[in-house]
């Protein structure tokens, strides 16, 4: 594809999320491993390159969070949109999450921790505004009304145009909607992390809120570039997931096998390609593509002007059957209350 094919704004279809400027392209930049932290640490060099290159290919929406690196992911997106960039872009950025000095991340939506952590974040960003404005992860320490009536305060006074939540059961979305509204959900969501299918998505579905499918390549196992003899260093949070770990990791790499051979065949297209498709064929969904280096923006192209059939989502489940027996969901990610 050449030309205007070749953007994502042209060939994917776009999704309206409520309160933002303008609809968004449905795969969106996801910055945590562009922020260092468990993931081997920063290259903020290759990082502007590649936020660059998203925006190249008609990528308008980045999301991140104070906790990618502890404040660096946002301070390297301030930098790549600096010099008139902005605009070209929707930022979605989190809150909610505290860390202390040995950097161990804990849950904190307080008023008081909100209201330091947007200045923060603007800050970082170089931007008077946020698009979206994530709750990280639910805090029960913290009673709802007083969480989403401070983001409700920075959604009046303009520093956000609309709210979001990630990781939030439906009781919790739910509680928040009672007090300030509600535009997107962020929830993990891949071929191999599918247990929003049960209430989640339907939920979104139901209530026309926008789903931001965080870990669509699942930490990078449906990139196909894994193998047996793939190690992870001390810094990556893949050592501690466990289907990278034996006997689970002969599993999923036994499906991924399979599924690229599926991808081949059926549409002469890669693994990757078929994951985040796969993604955007669900519902009202928006594929968080994580990449820190140029050359990872280049598989976006490949994923669209394509759809799975009924048939291909059956036998996609089927293949998954056969040979994932032992799945696991993505809960070791959770972070500790206070």
């Amino acid at each position: 594809m050449t030309g205007e094919a070749d953007s994502v704004a042209n060939t994917a279809d776009t999704l309206t999320i409520p309160g933002l400027k303008r609809p968004v392209a449905r795969i969106a930049l996801g910055t945590w491993a562009i922020g260092g932290w468990m993931w081997g640490g920063p290259d903020d060099r290759q990082a502007i390159a590649t936020i660059h290159e998203a925006l190249d290919v008609g990528i308008d929406l980045i999301d991140t969070a104070p906790v990618y690196g502890f404040g660096h992911s946002e301070e390297v997106v301030g930098e790549a949109l600096s010099g008139g960039r902005r605009d070209r872009v929707a930022i979605a950025t989190k809150v909610g999450l505290d860390w202390h000095d040995d950097h161990k991340p804990f849950r904190n939506t307080s008023a008081a921790r909100i209201n330091k952590e947007i200045e923060d974040s603007l800050r970082r960003l170089r931007t008077d505004h946020i698009d979206l404005y994530q709750v990280h992860w639910p805090d029960t320490a913290v009673p709802m009304e007083e969480t989403a009536r401070a983001l409700e305060k920075l959604v009046t006074q303009g520093k956000v145009l609309a709210l979001g939540v990630s990781n939030f059961s439906i009781p919790q979305i739910e509680e928040f909607r009672k007090f300030a509204p509600l535009s997107a959900i962020q929830p993990p969501y891949n071929l191999f992390e599918r247990e929003i299918e049960r209430d989640i998505l339907p939920y979104a579905i139901r209530n026309r809120l926008a789903v931001l499918a965080y870990g669509p390549l699942c930490r990078g196992l449906l990139s196909g570039r894994m193998t047996p003899e793939t190690k992870f260093g001390s810094d990556d949070l893949r050592g501690s997931d466990p289907k990278f770990q034996p006997p689970r990791f002969a599993q999923y790499l036994a499906a991924v096998d399979a599924l690229r051979d599926f991808a081949r065949e059926r549409y002469g297209k890669s693994l990757l390609a078929l994951a985040i498709r796969w993604v955007l064929d669900q519902g009202p969904t928006i594929a968080l593509w994580g990449a820190r280096k140029p050359e990872q923006i280049a598989g976006v192209r490949d994923a669209l002007g394509w759809s799975l059939t009924e048939q291909d989502r059956k036998d996609i489940d089927a293949i998954l059957a056969r040979t994932v027996r032992d799945p696991v969901g993505p809960e070791f990610m959770a972070p500790p209350g206070r």
